[in-house]
């Protein structure tokens, strides 16, 4: 099997031991991107480094128990408001990232509380009026970026969910629409959208896979000449390139473990058999599945696969969804929207305000990986927004949605604050926001007003 090092558009005036910053590891059928290094210093000048946004959504609201009561420390939103805000315990783990994350209430979509309880998950990044007797969606933020900027990546955008595919009307498994205001399907296979990533889009996709399998790994495909680079690298850069493949490596290896309990239905048991029955064996599996998926978003970024991705975590058609019984894989008693239902009963708001926190657990595990991952003069969170909601306050209740928008320090955005907003600026002018970010020149977005000044530095 024959290796080579790939620089796409070379410039003529780059030194010997300069990289581009579009070099790949190749092997045959498979390439991989490679992260930033000091080596491609002189063309990833900080004006150059690219940025990216993502966003994930979660479906039924959250813990939200009345001010000053007994159950107080399990509301969602944070006490104070602006610099001078203390998380409760839902949103606790964000602490370590706080410089880089704005907390944002009172906002929502106008034509979301004109529908019904549970439908206007269709319209999280979209904003449109989206009911049962009008089944047309419109453009979301992530395709506007996708269809603006989606030429300089390998991937115009990654589009991912639990569930998969599009779901159906009102019940969507995707957050991402197209032009058309049509679904745009997600992937949820972890294995595929590894592979999807590294694998060869010009080789015939079953040889492909049947070659991958019999390989002991996809990185084996590019290790073995990766030397070769290695001797043109400096020894932090050298260190950075080893970093980079093992981390690639244990992301690979999770994706493998994970893989198994996509198809392994919650089985149905007496209460004579829960007694006996011990859930230590898959309570990780929601959180394994949710951080390998996290994963590969951070990885999709730092190699600069795609710079525009999406991620829903369950979708309102509950019954039905995967994500529907991961409360009851990490030992909760009631599925999803069971317990987001209890919200306002004592137990019920400790149980949500619990699913709350290992949610944004999740949530900070990712933030803190792209914190953690130097780029030029900053992180990859610096230059990542990262918005993270519900479409519901509470169960059935379209308004005042849970928001986190994170990370673009170095684009222009100002955090640390709890920001509270007036019912009348509609989610929108976040968009607009995010968009302009992104070099997308975005005067309007749906029923936008203008920018979301208050997250501007």
């Amino acid at each position: 099997m024959s290796f080579l090092i790939k620089e796409n558009n070379r410039d003529q005036n780059m030194k010997s031991w300069h990289l581009d910053r579009r070099t790949f590891l190749l092997g045959t059928g498979v390439s991989m991107a490679l992260p930033y290094m000091e080596a491609m210093g002189e063309q990833a000048q900080a004006a150059d480094l690219p940025p990216r946004m993502c966003a994930m959504y979660f479906p039924f609201g959250i813990s939200l128990p009345k001010e000053g009561s007994d159950l107080h420390k399990w509301r969602w939103f944070p006490d104070g408001e602006g610099k001078d805000f203390t998380f409760n315990e839902s949103l606790k783990s964000l602490e370590s990232v706080r410089k880089s994350v704005t907390v944002i209430g009172g906002m929502s979509h106008p034509n979301g509380r004109r529908m019904g309880g549970h439908d206007t998950g269709d319209t999280f990044l979209t904003g449109a009026l989206f009911d049962k007797k009008l089944l047309h969606n419109t453009v979301s933020v992530d395709q506007v970026a996708a269809n603006a900027i989606g030429s300089q990546t390998r991937f115009s955008s990654l589009t991912m969910s639990t569930d998969g595919g599009v779901g159906e009307p009102t019940r969507s498994s995707t957050l991402s629409y197209d032009d058309k205001g049509r679904p745009v399907p997600a992937l949820n296979q972890p294995e595929m959208i590894f592979n999807r990533m590294f694998g060869s889009a010009d080789a015939d996709l079953q040889r492909n896979h049947r070659r991958l399998r019999s390989a002991s790994s996809m990185l084996d495909l590019v290790l073995e000449d990766s030397n070769s680079l290695r001797r043109r690298l400096g020894r932090r850069d050298q260190e950075k390139l080893d970093e980079y493949l093992s981390s690639v490596r244990q992301i690979e290896q999770r994706v493998k473990n994970t893989q198994k309990w996509l198809d392994i239905p919650l089985p149905s048991l007496t209460d004579e058999e829960r007694d006996v029955l011990k859930l230590e064996a898959d309570t990780e599996a929601p959180k394994e599945y949710m951080r390998t998926m996290y994963d590969l978003m951070w990885l999709a970024f730092k190699t600069d696969s795609t710079r525009v991705a999406t991620y829903q975590i369950a979708s309102m058609a509950d019954a039905s969804s995967v994500a529907g019984p991961f409360p009851f894989r990490e030992g909760f008693k009631a599925n999803l929207h069971s317990l987001a239902h209890g919200w306002n009963k004592p137990e019920g708001a400790v149980a949500l305000g619990e699913w709350d926190k290992f949610m944004v657990e999740q949530l900070t595990y990712f933030l803190e990986r792209l914190q953690s991952t130097q780029e030029g003069d900053g992180t990859l969170l610096d230059r990542t927004m990262v918005l993270y909601g519900s479409s519901n306050s509470t169960t059935h209740n379209n308004s005042n949605y849970p928001l986190v928008f994170a990370g673009g320090n170095k684009l222009g955005l100002s955090h640390n604050q709890f920001l509270k907003v007036n019912n009348d600026i509609p989610m929108s002018n976040l968009f607009v926001t995010m968009l302009n970010k992104m070099g997308v020149d975005t005067p309007a977005f749906n029923d936008s007003t203008g920018e979301l000044l208050q997250v501007q530095a």
